[in-house]
């Protein structure tokens, strides 16, 4: 929740900001300047690239300052490391009571915890030491080194002076006390608002991960080995997938009988998410590459299929009008309106099914794959290699981002008409 009012904070400040910066650089301009249609028209907005910046900027700002980046000069508060103590009074069977004194050393993300000892004082309460990590609780036995037992019936009724039960929590200062229900003792040290490396490491960390894969490889294939396949299938399951999906949806935005046919095959094939399919997937055509692909294939079957189809049923009954009154046959409709007036919306299906299909590849590669990007996320995830699940999330969206960009440049130059009437 915190992380989400950053980032709504960052939004506006940036908006207002940018908005101001802008107004006083603008020159003045007259009302015949101006464009005459802008909210509802769609060729009126256009990427601002400022806002594009920004939000990357923002991204990592966020990123950074709750993983105490050494990037970035300001952090969000973290969690305590250093020294500690507190007190705690122990009641013996018979009523008596005496205090004893824990400290406690909370050592940092991913260093190691050494344990330490103290000097046990006199009385029947005993002083101990705690070694905790950041972030982490940890629990003491008190009557491990006190004379009283819980089995005896001693109990503590008190830390730093303030009265305490089973269950009860005390803040310390530096952390929360909490007695379990068993009467030991648990310290929780302040966490903060920074985040435990295991779940989320630091920016210059995934770069160092990448650098160190990207010149030593993992699992015995290089990095560009492991992009290369994912990408290898990720190509040919969306290509296939087009091959069939394409002729398909024209054949149903042109046939009756083909629509009644497959539309409920479609339809009914749509919703289902390629994941539910894998064991299907893996029972009809195995483990290996052909069956990755198959997913890959189904993947985008259907939205080609769909976005061909609507392509087809979108076209301007009026434009084909005009053919026919021109004399035009069949096969000239279909190759000078019916296909041009459809690739913008076979296009657009176009670059959500390679989003999807760049969303089931790690799918695809949890079963049985020695190379991919998805293996490599799988892999490290077994391991709790936060680091390298999200080098391989990061290099996922980078390529996919490429590919969208790449596709968005092929229907600019391939199908300039698009928008225009």
């Amino acid at each position: 929740m915190t992380v989400l009012l950053f980032y709504v904070a960052l939004f506006a400040g940036a908006f207002f900001l940018v908005k101001l910066i802008r107004r006083g650089m603008q020159s003045r301009q007259d009302f015949t300047s101006l464009k005459t249609v802008t909210f509802g028209d769609e060729s009126a907005v256009t990427p601002d690239r400022a806002a594009s910046i920004i939000s990357v900027l923002v991204i990592f700002i966020i990123w950074g300052a709750f993983t105490g980046s050494k990037l970035l000069p300001i952090h969000v508060p973290g969690p305590f490391i250093g020294e500690t103590a507190f007190t705690y009074t122990l009641e013996n069977a018979e009523g008596a009571t005496d205090d004893a004194k824990v400290t406690v050393r909370v050592f940092g993300f991913g260093e190691d915890v050494e344990k330490f000892e103290v000097e046990a004082g006199d009385g029947f309460a005993s002083n101990d030491a705690l070694a905790a990590q950041a972030g982490r609780s940890t629990t003491l036995l008190f009557d491990k080194n006190d004379e009283a037992k819980r089995k005896a019936g001693a109990k503590i009724i008190a830390i730093n002076g303030e009265a305490i039960s089973a269950g009860g929590s005390v803040d310390a200062g530096d952390g929360t006390v909490t007695l379990t229900g068993k009467g030991a003792i648990s310290f929780t040290p302040h966490q903060g608002m920074q985040m435990n490396p295991i779940w989320l490491p630091s920016p210059e960390t995934v770069v160092g991960r990448f650098f160190e894969i990207a010149s030593d490889g993992y699992q015995n294939f290089s990095l560009w080995q492991h992009l290369g396949w994912s990408l290898t299938r990720v190509i040919v399951g969306f290509v296939t997938g087009a091959i069939v999906g394409i002729p398909l949806g024209y054949a149903m935005g042109l046939s009756g009988w083909f629509r009644g046919w497959f539309d409920p095959i479609v339809e009914f094939m749509r919703p289902v998410p390629p994941l539910a399919l894998i064991p299907l997937v893996i029972i009809w055509f195995g483990i290996w590459e052909t069956g990755k692909i198959v997913l890959l294939f189904l993947a985008a079957l259907w939205i080609m299929t769909i976005a061909a189809r609507a392509g087809v049923s979108g076209v301007n009954i009026s434009k084909i009008h005009a053919a026919y009154s021109l004399g035009a046959s069949k096969w000239q409709i279909m190759r000078h309106v019916i296909v041009p007036n459809s690739l913008p919306e076979i296009f657009t299906g176009a670059r959500v099914a390679m989003g999807v299909c760049w969303g089931t590849v790690v799918a695809a590669e949890l079963v049985a794959a020695q190379k991919g990007a998805g293996m490599m996320i799988i892999a490290a995830s077994k391991f709790q290699l936060t680091d390298i699940v999200i080098m391989g999330i990061v290099l996922i969206g980078i390529i996919g981002y490429g590919i969208d960009i790449l596709m968005r440049k092929a229907e600019n130059w391939l199908v300039p008409w698009k928008g225009r009437s």
